[in-house]
């Protein structure tokens, strides 16, 4: 507890004996917080994003009806109770679901925040005419009814057994719909006022930014609790590289949070050691991957690049191949070089929670180049003289790419170097990752794009239920040109039989069954080559040891009980 927490709880004691109402902390009296992502915020509309520093930088500001605390457990955030069975917010058929908002909720400009606002955000992410990054959270939505200005419905297509994909965790927040109607469809992008500077119900509002660098916020005057936040000033620095951003805070003090710290585990070490701040980690979904290209990603094809219309990968979508790959790469040396403690070999895209991960593909702990190689030669891939397979004249040469950052650049490098052994010549690109995971519809950079063979990053899920996240892989998710190159299927995967599975389990209840059929999907990704996964990843962040409230939490934004974080005097 700080020194002067101490000094008020004495105070309000002695108040209180008196008959004296007791005394409110001061909202903004803690001065001004530093925090650094060194994956700069690009925008603050998480659904024209696929950039976790966009949702994250976005939460503060914008909230969802409900989300996940450090543990992984639902929580009430805009509302006072999570809808069940048990209090008849989930109808009997589970084709329904009704929250009925907390009251007195008002959004930054002063307006009431209502059911209006709920329905409107699923009616400006579900519009077919334009793009969302979040789609997959309304999967079987057929309406949102707004029935009193507290009271929304969402009514499902099919019985849904697990009806929280909608307005539940930091993907999913509520926008204004006074400030948004106008930037339906195809005009969202467009509405750069409203994606630069959304009204929200958070404990911040956006005061200044410039994309790409820095966000500062201030306290938002209409916060439920008017005691909160603790700080006057939020600055959101974005840029630079993860060992830049830990340095800032565990030696030379001058931030008090980094967040994704994909750092060499001795040298966190080393910095750590300077007393200014504290490394905190922990796991959760987070897998740092491979994508492959099922698409062509020929620079001659124009405005068809990267599409399926472009037609099909020269060699990618040749299974021996991509099993090929996998083979050849022995995980545990990435895991040593670039993770330490906050890594885990892993060879599934859904590691956890551990009812969800398959044992079906644990063949790729084992790296095997020899039998890399068989597969190879039966698929009729011949070693040329300059030491790279090919076959009918296309040769196995790969650009691969990724985010520049140090552990990334590292891993790059020693996969070029396994892939070698096996006859593929690759060529290893960085882009700065306020760049890639940016979602410009514009740049050619973007991970949506796809601009190259392979792509590696790492993205995870809110909460503990992956019926959304699976969901992704969906054909529908595809991203294009119709969708503003926004969507989560970065593979260009396309199966009805994988579809298909993903509309059973949104109609199945019984947990097993659940598990069951998302280890289908999690093995027909691994099995078509779709996805090469790497690491289990936990997420590793810092802070500074005068900073209080921080409650590392991977199953949704980091930044998701801001509101609480105080400075220890």
């Amino acid at each position: 507890m700080k020194a002067t927490h101490k000094l008020l709880a004495g105070a309000c004691a002695a108040a209180l004996l008196a008959g004296a109402a007791p005394a409110q902390a001061e909202r903004g009296a803690d001065g001004q917080l530093n925090i650094i992502y060194w994956q700069a915020v690009s925008i603050l509309n998480p659904f024209l994003s696929g950039g976790t520093k966009d949702v994250e930088g976005s939460s503060l500001v914008l909230e969802p009806l409900a989300r996940y605390d450090e543990t992984g457990t639902m929580v009430p955030w805009l509302v006072d109770v999570i809808p069940s069975l048990e209090n008849g917010g989930v109808s009997e058929d589970l084709k329904s679901i009704t929250w009925k908002l907390k009251p007195g909720i008002k959004w930054s400009d002063g307006t009431d925040f209502t059911a209006e606002d709920v329905a409107f955000t699923a009616a400006y992410c579900m519009d077919e005419s334009g793009g969302c990054q979040q789609v997959a959270a309304f999967t079987d939505v057929e309406s949102v009814e707004v029935i009193d200005p507290l009271t929304v419905k969402v009514n499902f297509a099919v019985a849904k057994p697990f009806p929280y994909g909608p307005f539940v965790g930091a993907q999913s927040p509520i926008i204004q719909k006074a400030q948004f109607a106008d930037c339906m469809g195809a005009k969202a992008p467009e509405c750069t006022d409203a994606n630069f500077g959304p009204n929200g119900t958070g404990p911040y509002v956006v005061s200044e930014f410039k994309p790409n660098d820095v966000v500062v916020f201030a306290p938002n005057p209409h916060y439920r609790d008017a005691a909160k936040p603790a700080f006057s000033t939020v600055v959101f620095k974005g840029g630079g590289d993860a060992a830049a951003a830990a340095r800032s805070v565990l030696e030379t003090g001058e931030f008090d949070y980094a967040w994704n710290l994909q750092v060499e585990p001795e040298i966190l070490t080393q910095m750590a050691a300077a007393g200014k701040g504290t490394v905190v980690s922990a796991f959760g979904t987070s897998v740092e991957r491979i994508h492959t290209n099922f698409s062509n990603p020929d620079p001659a094809l124009g405005d068809a690049r990267s599409t399926l219309e472009g037609g099909k990968h020269p060699f990618l979508t040749d299974p021996a191949v991509t099993k090929a790959l996998s083979l050849a790469i022995d995980r545990e040396i990435l895991v040593e070089a670039g993770y330490g403690a906050a890594g885990q070999v892993t060879c599934n895209v859904l590691p956890a929670p551990e009812i969800y991960n398959s044992t079906n593909n644990d063949w790729c702990k084992t790296p095997d180049v020899d039998e890399a190689n068989r597969l190879l030669d039966e698929a009729g891939y011949e070693m040329g003289s300059d030491g790279v397979r090919a076959k009918d004249g296309v040769r196995l040469s790969i650009l691969f790419q990724t985010s520049t950052n140090s552990v990334r650049q590292g891993t790059q490098a020693l996969l070029k170097q396994m892939w070698q052994e096996i006859g593929v010549e690759t060529e290893l690109r960085n882009i700065s990752a306020s760049v890639f995971f940016g979602g410009d519809p514009s740049s050619p950079d973007t991970f949506q794009k796809f601009y190259a063979d392979l792509e590696m990053y790492t993205n995870n899920f809110d909460g503990t239920d992956p019926e959304a996240y699976m969901a992704s892989w969906r054909c529908s998710e595809i991203p294009s040109p119709k969708t503003n190159w926004l969507g989560a299927n970065m593979p260009r995967f396309c199966s009805e039989e994988y579809d298909a599975l993903v509309a059973e389990m949104a109609g199945t209840a019984e947990l097993e069954k659940r598990a069951e059929l998302a280890i289908k999907m999690n093995d027909m990704l691994m099995e078509s080559g779709a996805i090469i996964p790497l690491i289990h990843r936990g997420g590793v962040s810092a802070h500074a040891v005068t900073l209080e409230g921080v409650k590392m939490n991977e199953w949704d934004s980091e930044l998701w009980n801001i509101a609480d974080w105080t400075r220890a005097e």
